[in-house]
């Protein structure tokens, strides 16, 4: 059982080669935001011989912050089979998660009213817009004798919707633009 945390250097640890979690040049712009805003506040998982189980994007985050030392926590104790099944384990569990969307947008309307940037939360401008956007009748409201749609709206409803008969890219292009 690990039970201290030790600095190490961010050039002695090593990427586990077969990690099937990926990193895009964004997201790791963000975890660096984040450690940046709050602190490097949780430790990179290693194995005995400095391999990296748990947090690749971090150390990739802390190398763009130029870090020399990142706070680790050594799991020697598991045996390979574990620490490989640890390594997805530790990645996918957290996508199993769900959010309790009124706590969550009462949570990030305070943040925003006492001028927090948001962004540091890791939501898109998209999402932040929809969850703090309060929803009024009119051209989205289902209820209306004549809902309406227009050219460059984006409808957000749990996953992503194109409509096959639109031949016009470039709304929905600058929408995802917008969101990254």
């Amino acid at each position: 059982m690990a039970d201290k945390i030790v600095l190490r250097s961010v050039e002695s640890l090593i990427p586990y080669a077969r990690n099937a979690r990926t990193h895009s040049d964004a997201q790791v712009a963000q975890i660096a935001a984040s450690i940046r805003e709050f602190g490097f506040t949780n430790p990179v998982l290693v194995d005995g011989e400095n391999g990296i189980v748990a947090g690749h994007g971090r150390v990739l985050a802390a190398r763009k912050l130029s870090m020399v030392q990142v706070p680790c926590i050594e799991l020697a104790h598991l045996t390979d089979a574990q620490r490989r099944a640890y390594i997805i384990a530790d990645n996918k569990l957290a996508l199993n998660a769900g959010w309790d969307e009124q706590l969550l947008t009462l949570e990030l309307g305070e943040l925003k009213m006492a001028g927090f940037n948001l962004s540091a939360t890791g939501f898109g401008e998209l999402e932040l817009n929809a969850l703090l956007t309060e929803q009024t009748e009119g051209r989205t409201d289902l209820g209306a004798e004549h809902p309406v749609s227009e050219t460059g709206d984006l409808w957000l409803l749990g996953a992503k919707v194109t409509c096959p008969h639109c031949r016009k890219t470039q709304p929905l292009e600058a929408a995802i633009k917008r969101q990254m």
